[in-house]
């Protein structure tokens, strides 16, 4: 039988919103960890099975928790079948969690895999010990029939349902929350979705019913595939006021990792105390998008790489410049319920290159014919610039020429032409790209460079345009700019654009040292320009 519902109520006032799982390779390691954020989160998962010989290191972290009367723990010890690390036998991993019980954790973890393997009564001893029980299913292929692995883990009645599939799409996260909804009053769920397609359930599960979420101690420590770290669901995304009336928005687009759109876009909604969310969209495909759009819903996008050409065909209507470019960069849900398409790249793009020169008659460079590539040939043909463009599939970059009224160029070409200003349009340079520049230093006959790509700060173009003396753009300004243009749409407010420069620059410089930390000494053979320098010349 469960542990009293009443006792089981009584732990649910204990519990925080957030569990932290906590991870080392021995019980100082984990001790360790778990004291750097049990003040501010004292919900914590200890998973013993990243420990050799996890029994042995059970003394030391009753004493921890002996210590910490305020902290509340589960013990996990998930088997290597079951997506776990532990090599041990059942009956070991049943030990483990007995004498985790016994010193002093208020609750295990057990995967149902173990649970329906094991022999009649030996569960019951485990639940003798006072322990809350918790089993947990995961599913780290798909999201598959919900209600069928709830009706697997039913007969042993636990404390909590823990489920945990595999966000593919989207729309898997929808599936879960509506599971979630339907459940939460039948028994105490914890529903995740695994995944970069997954976030929105670790942000918006709550909501949805789930008892709790679980989050890494730090970044870099995540325990299942798309957890995110615990500081960043509290400041980023500020999951204890995720509530009903919480609007959500988000930037979509394939591969999103990397941007840091969330993190500006959350920071404008907390300055200006709007009860907004924005979350990271993973998708390959616009329809399931727009289908986790209507479901949610979602009140406003950023549509970014390779979505911002075939959104258009999804919205009510667009204002004349997307309509003119083919490409929409932001999309507004009206209050009908029908989405609104606005293109806010050009002003990123225009509106920098305006405040150093005059683009009537300067002769532009612009790499790439895509969405990006689409708004800086048509805003620089309306501001009367000369416009040259050049794509590694010519015929797509002929076609835009023609649309535009631009001309075309070749790569041999580049070294014999002068130009007023090249802009990148393309990815390459950006964070995860393996192509490392896009031009040689002959072909960079220049007075100005503006690369588009924001991430990282200082891109092999831009290194080169600052080793010939050539000044230049990054493109952090071009993305706060265009992103202080959205939260204007979606808000109506003026965005705080100096905070979301600064929260972009600083997120930029930390990734910068953190990959400069882990680069081998041979790595660093030229000297980085300095935060400063960088800063200003996104300015």
């Amino acid at each position: 039988m469960p542990s009293s519902t009443a006792a089981t109520q009584l732990l649910r006032t204990r519990i925080s919103k957030i569990c932290v799982a906590i991870i080392g390779t021995t019980a100082a390691e984990m001790i360790e960890k778990a004291t750097a954020v049990v003040r501010e989160t004292p919900f914590l998962e200890f998973r013993l099975d990243y420990l050799e010989k996890p029994a042995n290191a059970l003394p030391k972290l009753k004493q921890f928790l002996g210590d910490n009367t305020a902290a509340t723990a589960i013990a996990t010890c998930r088997r290597e079948a079951n997506g776990g690390k532990f090599t041990g036998s059942l009956a070991a991993e049943m030990e483990v969690l007995s004498k985790a019980a016994a010193a002093g954790f208020q609750l295990v973890d057990l995967e149902l895999e173990s649970a329906e393997a094991l022999k009649k009564g030996e569960l019951q001893k485990l639940r003798d010990t006072g322990v809350a029980l918790i089993i947990s299913h995961h599913d780290f292929s798909s999201t598959k029939d919900l209600d069928k692995v709830y009706e697997r883990i039913a007969p042993f009645q636990p404390d909590f349902y823990k489920i945990v599939p595999t966000a593919k799409t989207l729309s898997d996260n929808v599936t879960l929350m509506r599971f979630m909804e339907r459940m939460h009053e039948k028994a105490n769920i914890i529903g995740i979705c695994m995944g970069d397609a997954g976030i929105i359930s670790r942000v918006l599960g709550l909501r949805a019913g789930s008892a709790f979420t679980f989050a890494a101690a730090t970044q870099g420590e995540e325990t299942g595939p798309g957890q995110i770290a615990a500081r960043t669901l509290i400041e980023t995304y500020r999951i204890d006021q995720v509530d009903a009336a919480t609007k959500v928005y988000g930037v979509a687009g394939n591969p999103i990792r990397s941007s840091l759109s969330p993190i500006m876009m959350n920071t404008a909604f907390r300055r200006e105390t709007v009860n907004a969310v924005y979350l990271a969209l993973q998708t390959a495909k616009v329809s399931d998008l727009i289908n986790l759009v209507r479901e949610i819903p979602i009140q406003g996008l950023s549509v970014t790489m390779p979505h911002k050409q075939e959104i258009m065909a999804h919205l009510e209507k667009t204002d004349p410049l997307s309509a003119k470019i083919g490409a929409c960069n932001t999309v507004l849900r009206a209050q009908d319920g029908k989405l609104y398409g606005f293109n806010t790249d050009v002003a990123g793009i225009v509106g920098p290159l305006e405040k150093r020169m005059s683009l009537r008659g300067a002769r532009v460079l612009v790499l790439g014919a895509g969405g990006a590539a689409r708004a800086a040939v048509f805003g620089l043909r309306d501001k009367g610039a000369d416009v040259f463009i050049f794509n590694r599939t010519p015929e797509t970059a002929q076609k835009l020429a023609r649309q535009s009224g631009s001309k075309t160029v070749k790569k041999e070409a580049f070294a014999k032409t002068t130009f007023d200003v090249v802009i990148n349009a393309t990815p390459v340079g950006m964070a995860g790209q393996k192509t490392s520049s896009v031009l040689d230093v002959k072909d960079l006959n220049t007075k100005l460079v503006f690369d588009l790509v924001y991430n990282p700060l200082e891109t092999p173009l831009i290194r080169l345009a600052r080793q010939q003396g050539i000044p230049f753009i990054t493109g952090v300004e071009m993305f706060v700019q265009q992103g202080a243009r959205q939260f204007e749409i979606w808000t109506g407010k003026p965005a705080p654009e100096e905070e979301m420069l600064r929260v972009v620059l600083h997120s930029l410089r930390q990734q910068a040292e953190a990959a400069a930390a882990a680069a081998p000494p041979s790595a660093a053979t030229e000297k980085p320009a300095s935060p400063r320098r960088k800063a200003a010349a996104s300015r």
